[in-house]
């Protein structure tokens, strides 16, 4: 039969302690015991599943209750009960207070340890579920998940591991596809947040109304159709971690209301009277030229100062080359087996062909080449010949029309967006991708430019 739990007696009388071995041991838990503290320490740190401690108050060579911190703190999801023969008010609330899961006197345990054992058991399982769930999180959104060898993208992992241990805002600058969000969401899991939430928002989604409800919400009410309270992605994001994508695309009204946020924590929701109170960490990012877009008054600068306190810059998959082995190596393991796909190797020929390629749309780019590439590949040697044309044949957008003198930036870039949809068919998320903007963005322009 599976054991119940695993226990450790600590308690100084010979008697009483075997006593509690041998009913424990009868309800069908593992139990070790300890005379005094020292040996009791001892004997947690060479049994690491031990689960709850009963410990004595007074013991002959220390007070119980000093080891409920030192307990904690070795072993954060170790329970302590406490029992005594002289329990006093104080000593109960000291106990508590120290992080104790309870407190019993001698002479009552015999129908209460059973009972408050199972109910520690409970708290100790649920903790270490957390913990394995948090662990799984750390795991798959930690820095180890950003690939690669170059100089380019190490520089940028150091500086985002220094500032992940601090509060400070982070902009994060980089093309489309560049992994930005991986960055933000490795920031947020090494640092002191890290079990709080981790909320992300697209600004380049949402209308700007919409886009001010998401974020801070709303009172039942406060307009047409809003039926119930909504509480807002600050609200959502309280003492952990809000990343603000494409906060280029924010519209300038909006970019006061969330300076303010930023420089008080606190906020009024539409139709309400009162502040609401948070702490949220900000992570920014921008495909954008926030200075520029300063310059002709599309960004704030004051909030640019403020949510740009540590910048860094994502390189490029075209700067970093030397990560695309490792990143096609790691695309063709995570997505070969979701397909029924058995590759071995993949070909010298495949990877020059993806080294020579410019990569626009960087590395989300490159996954969805690798994902195609598997689907047409036949064999389990992963061959240049299941490439895209643009990649094999290495063809890049045409180059705009000659500039004169009298070419105005609205002309350019109308014509480099006709280019764009073009070549990718007319296909508006692509296009948006390899421009470097929202598809809200490239719907106005569209529409501006009469396209």
């Amino acid at each position: 039969m599976k054991t119940k739990g695993n226990i450790l007696i600590i308690d100084d009388e010979f008697d009483l302690r075997k006593l509690l071995m041998r009913l424990l041991t009868l309800e069908n838990y593992r139990v070790w015991d300890a005379a005094d503290g020292r040996s009791g320490m001892k004997m947690l740190q060479t049994e690491d599943n031990i689960e709850v401690v009963l410990c004595d108050v007074m013991l002959g060579d220390v007070n119980g209750l000093d080891l409920i911190p030192k307990i904690k703190a070795a072993h954060p999801l170790v329970e302590t009960i406490m029992i005594t023969a002289y329990g006093t008010i104080e000593d109960g609330v000291r106990a508590i207070k120290d992080g104790a899961f309870d407190y019993i006197t001698k002479g009552d345990e015999d129908n209460q340890i059973i009972p408050v054992i199972e109910r520690a058991l409970q708290k100790v399982r649920m903790a270490s579920k957390i913990k394995r769930l948090e662990n799984q999180l750390s795991e798959k959104y930690g820095f180890q998940n950003l690939l690669g060898k170059s100089r380019a993208l190490k520089e940028a992992v150091t500086i985002a591991r220094k500032v992940a241990e601090t509060n400070t805002p982070v902009l994060l600058i980089g093309e489309t596809g560049t992994g930005k969000e991986i960055f933000a969401q490795a920031i947020h899991y090494a640092s002191a947040r890290q079990q709080k939430p981790f909320v992300a928002v697209n600004c380049s989604a949402f209308a700007k109304n919409l886009l001010e409800s998401e974020m801070f919400g709303y009172k039942a009410g406060a307009f047409t159709g809003a039926d119930k309270n909504k509480k807002g992605l600050f609200e959502e994001a309280d003492e952990g971690t809000l990343f603000l994508d494409e906060i280029g695309e924010m519209n300038i009204d909006l970019q006061a209301k969330l300076l303010r946020a930023l420089e008080t924590q606190s906020f009024i929701k539409a139709g309400d009277t009162k502040t609401t109170d948070v702490d949220v960490r900000i992570i920014a990012a921008t495909n954008r030229n926030l200075e520029a877009e300063i310059q002709t008054g599309n960004f704030r600068e004051d909030l640019y100062y403020r949510i740009g306190v540590m910048k860094i810059e994502i390189p490029p998959l075209r700067e970093r080359k030397e990560d695309i082995p490792i990143l096609a190596d790691h695309f063709v393991k995570y997505y070969a087996p979701k397909m029924n796909r058995v590759v071995n190797r993949i070909a010298d020929e495949f990877i020059e062909k993806l080294k020579s390629y410019p990569f626009p749309g960087n590395i989300r780019e490159l996954r969805n080449i690798i994902e195609r590439a598997l689907i047409l590949n036949s064999g389990d040697v992963l061959q240049a010949a299941s490439l895209p044309r643009e990649v094999t044949l290495n063809t890049r957008l045409p180059l705009p029309d000659s500039l004169t003198a009298s070419t105005t930036l609205a002309e350019i870039e109308k014509q480099h967006i006709q280019r764009v949809l073009t070549s990718c068919d007319g296909n508006k998320t692509k296009a948006a991708e390899m421009l470097g903007i929202g598809t809200a963005t490239l719907y106005r322009k569209i529409e501006s430019y009469g396209l």
